[in-house]
């Protein structure tokens, strides 16, 4: 099992094209660690922001009566992909790891796979 930080630094590690990741708390916004990002990107003002994402996805699901669960949300921009996994281990309730990644060099289906055996190890 992993720790925040020990999770954080795998997934920048080990993800390829990750250039920031963050464990964020959905119920308030603030994210609990973060890892990478830059002067340009500031990974506390894109957790507030993708809790919003995540909040009004799932108030849409409500409304349309789905029982499916959110694996993740992505989001794709011109250079970059914002992945969002929602965790559902231990103590993951009202979490999830956010994850920035380079387009050009980024593999997405790694990335999710990766960022989902992050998810099982991660020890909240």
């Amino acid at each position: 099992m992993a720790n925040t930080e020990t999770a954080l630094k795998e997934a920048l590690a080990s993800i390829e094209g990750a250039t920031g990741v963050a464990l964020v708390d959905y119920t308030s916004g603030m994210a609990l660690g973060t890892l990478g990002g830059g002067k340009g990107f500031d990974l506390n003002v894109a957790a507030a922001g993708n809790t919003d994402v995540v909040r009004a996805k799932m108030r849409t699901m409500e409304h349309l009566g789905l029982k499916s669960e959110i694996e993740d949300i992505l989001i794709t921009l011109t250079d970059q992909y914002h992945l969002i996994r929602l965790l559902r281990g231990r103590g993951g309730n009202g979490l999830f790891l956010y994850l920035a990644l380079d387009g050009k060099r980024a593999n997405l289906a790694m990335a999710r796979h990766q960022l989902k055996k992050i998810e099982e190890e991660l020890e909240v």
